[in-house]
């Protein structure tokens, strides 16, 4: 008996369904694959597994409670879709000249993935951590520089001691609202090690170093020393909630040129001093 087509075809494995990519942009609502942790994304950063930087996500739910995951294929759910989040692409920016970074610096091409160094930058938080990767990912990714977010500077002075800093392990901090008198500079006295730099910007929050031009206001609106900044603001400025006003915020960054001179400066010299030779 003859066939008109292969009836064997119908016995081949079927094809798996692409799996679609979808930017992490912040504010995005998502849900683990397993279904263990849903909410909104406040956060990317990096992680170190077996000497390798790998992309990470963070993810704060309605109670604000904050876990981070890594970037892996097929690992969240939009809606009920299986979708790989990927980090979302630099936005175009008429201050950003051609062949520059968003920091400013000269744009190298061709260039091959870092091993991540092992001195480290640390930041106080999620939304520092995003900041500073919003204006100088780039730079930090050809230096081999990972950023890593701390949750709050209290028991700094342990956690120094326990990266045990050296000349090839040098350790710059970036910490908010560091002035004369304030409990983050006492803090920050307690650290005492050559190879350990600690700087600084005199806002109460990364966001304040956010140029309010940039993001279509005069200035930021006070709020009363009893209230919660960031949730001060939000209702100031007629937002919802401090997820929206974040996304809302590091969206109206595209360069250095949005955001105020002291953070510039601060992570700069961070910059430059984890990245320096140690001596032969």
């Amino acid at each position: 008996m003859r066939y008109s087509s292969d009836v064997l075809a119908d016995r081949s494995p079927r094809r798996r369904k692409a799996v679609r990519e979808v930017a992490a942009e912040h504010g995005l609502v998502v849900e683990t694959a397993d279904g263990s942790f849903c909410g909104a994304i406040c956060g990317l950063g990096k992680t170190v597994v077996a000497g390798e930087q790998r992309d990470t996500v963070t993810l704060a739910d309605r109670l604000e409670r904050e876990r981070v995951f890594p970037l892996l294929p097929a690992s969240f759910l939009l809606e009920g879709e299986l979708v790989t989040l990927v980090r979302p692409a630099a936005a175009p920016t008429a201050q950003r000249a051609a062949g520059r970074t968003a920091s400013g610096s000269v744009a190298v091409s061709n260039i091959k993935a870092q091993v991540a160094k092992a001195s480290r930058i640390w930041v106080e938080g999620v939304h520092d951590a995003a900041l500073v990767e919003r204006i100088w990912g780039d730079d930090l990714r050809v230096e081999g520089i990972v950023v890593e977010p701390l949750g709050g500077i209290d028991d700094l002075a342990a956690q120094v001691t326990e990266f045990r800093p050296g000349p090839t392990r040098r350790l710059g901090v970036l910490v908010d609202h560091l002035v004369a008198g304030s409990k983050e500079t006492r803090i920050a006295a307690t650290v005492t090690s050559a190879h350990v730099l600690i700087n600084g910007h005199p806002y109460v929050d990364v966001w304040q170093a956010v140029k309010p031009t940039a993001l279509g206001i005069d200035r930021w609106p006070v709020v009363p020393r009893n209230q919660e900044w960031k949730a001060g603001i939000a209702t100031a400025l007629g937002v919802s909630d401090t997820r929206e006003m974040w996304r809302r915020v590091l969206a109206s960054v595209n360069s250095y040129a949005d955001v105020e001179v002291p953070l510039l400066r601060a992570v700069e010299e961070l910059i430059d001093f984890v990245t320096v030779d140690a001596p032969s």
